[in-house]
């Protein structure tokens, strides 16, 4: 059973994605892959197909589609997501995340290959642009695997014919791997080189370096964020955000035409229909009489109101409950918004008790956030003022991470997820989820590996350690 529900990629010379759907409730949608041998095509051709995938199959995912759950934006009605929303089956197996696993390690791979051509020796050495793009997707790919699912095999992998089970690598070190590649890639990036730009082959910024830079830096915003609980930096937070994105018009945010690309989020509710409006959500938005509330949950097809359904589940239906209002075909994927950045930026503030400071950005946030749904800077300032700028008065971080939570919902969920996770290593129970369900504490291994490697089948026993261990920067051992 395997639940993502994009199909990827039609490539032709420009490797424009297409995205269509499969009606096997049994394989859930299994992904169906361009299997061709990539390594004699050259770099230009390589990473557009990496960007689509890292869009469709890691950042719009099964992924996303579990956080929401766990982290009640969303609330799962039936099928597998009525299983996640009761903790029944799917937080444990290993065949719930297999997709995004799969694709995680074949982008890992191929991102690989862009990396050994454009070094030193390769055939396209100096190609510094598609290798600094390389390394940014290949730091992003990584940290998403190990973030959610913790120590991950890294360093043996990508050796067919070599290392047939490569081992399980600590998240420290994986960490340690992630930072330098952002490191690597802004140094290569900021090089001259005699290659042709990616241009329109680079589906997230036109063949820009210097925003791939932005883009550099705002990930180490976020990892070094993630990493607070183990070692705090909040002052070099503050430092990289500052180079990163100055706009929403510069965030990382991967576009669907509604035509031949389509949002993988209205596609999943479009065909499957599993998730229903949250009533854990509503109520936090009710209570700051937050406009997005009507934005984020709407009637469900033939009904005049919406009907939120209980957090924990108490019913197995479809098209009963209200659904997303930010459902689009042509919605972006919001892979590192402006945002985020601003939030992280706030949070950094208030922890160094620069209480102004984390204002000033919190209110940046929150308007970029409601631009983001469709409504205007000036109803964001609004609202700060007259149902935010009290209850930041009284707890800065305690607001400052239910806005960044509101903002995550649905394409940004798992950064949500995560930073639940890390503010509960470090004692800060600023937002409630009402689920009574044991929440998952990590995604579990892929079941491609749970079979075939016996390094990660030990590790996976019967899949019941992710409601008891921490990942290692929330304070586990693995």
């Amino acid at each position: 059973m395997k639940l993502n529900n994009i199909l990827k990629t039609g490539l032709a010379v420009a490797m424009v994605a297409t995205v269509f759907t499969s009606c096997s409730e049994d394989l859930m949608d299994d992904i169906n892959q361009d299997r061709n041998n990539l390594t004699n095509a050259t770099a230009r051709f390589i990473l557009p197909q990496v960007i689509t995938s890292t869009a469709f199959n890691i950042t719009g995912s099964d992924y996303a589609f579990y956080a929401d759950v766990y982290m009640e934006h969303h609330v799962g009605v039936f099928g597998q997501m009525f299983n996640a929303e009761t903790r029944n089956g799917e937080p444990f197996l290993s065949s719930t995340y297999n997709n995004s696993w799969a694709a995680g390690y074949n982008n890992l791979w191929n991102l690989k290959t862009v990396i050994q051509k454009c070094s030193e020796g390769g055939p396209e050495d100096g190609n510094f642009q598609a290798l600094g793009v390389a390394q940014v997707l290949s730091a992003y790919n990584l940290a998403m695997l190990t973030d959610l699912m913790g120590d991950v095999p890294w360093t043996e992998t990508g050796q067919p014919g070599v290392i047939y089970q490569p081992k399980i690598d600590k998240q420290e070190a994986i960490y340690a791997d992630v930072m330098k590649f952002l490191d690597d890639a802004i140094v290569n990036l900021e090089k001259p080189t005699d290659f042709e730009s990616l241009g329109s082959k680079d589906f997230l910024f036109n063949g820009d370096s210097e925003s791939w830079i932005k883009m550099a830096y705002g990930l180490k915003a976020r990892y070094k964020m993630r990493l607070s609980f183990r070692s705090a930096k909040y002052q070099e937070v503050i430092d990289d955000v500052n180079q990163s994105f100055t706009t929403a018009a510069e965030q990382a945010a991967y576009k669907f035409n509604g035509g031949s690309t389509k949002n993988p989020f209205f596609l999943f509710q479009q065909d499957r229909k599993y998730f229903g409006a949250s009533q854990s959500l509503h109520n936090k938005l009710v209570s700051r009489n937050d406009p997005r509330d009507a934005r984020f949950f709407v009637p469900n097809a033939g009904q005049t109101e919406v009907l939120f359904a209980q957090n924990g589940g108490t019913e197995q239906v479809q098209q009963k409950y209200g659904i997303s209002g930010l459902l689009n075909i042509a919605a972006p994927v919001h892979i590192l918004s402006y945002h985020e950045l601003q939030f992280l930026k706030a949070e950094a503030y208030a922890r160094l008790n620069n209480v102004a400071s984390a204002e000033a950005a919190l209110k940046l946030a929150i308007n970029a956030a409601f631009v983001k749904v469709g409504l205007t800077e000036a109803a964001g300032t609004t609202y700060y003022n007259s149902n935010v700028k009290a209850l930041f008065d009284a707890n800065p971080l305690q607001e400052i991470m239910n806005q960044k939570y509101f903002a995550c919902f649905e394409d940004e969920s798992i950064e949500a997820y995560n930073d639940y996770r890390r503010l509960k290593a470090m004692n800060n129970n600023v937002i409630t989820l009402t689920n009574p369900g044991k929440f998952p504490l990590r995604f579990t291994y892929g079941s491609s590996d749970v079979t075939t490697n016996n390094n990660v089948k030990a590790a996976y026993g019967d899949g019941q350690y992710v409601a008891t261990e921490n990942v290692w920067w929330a304070g586990g051992t693995r």
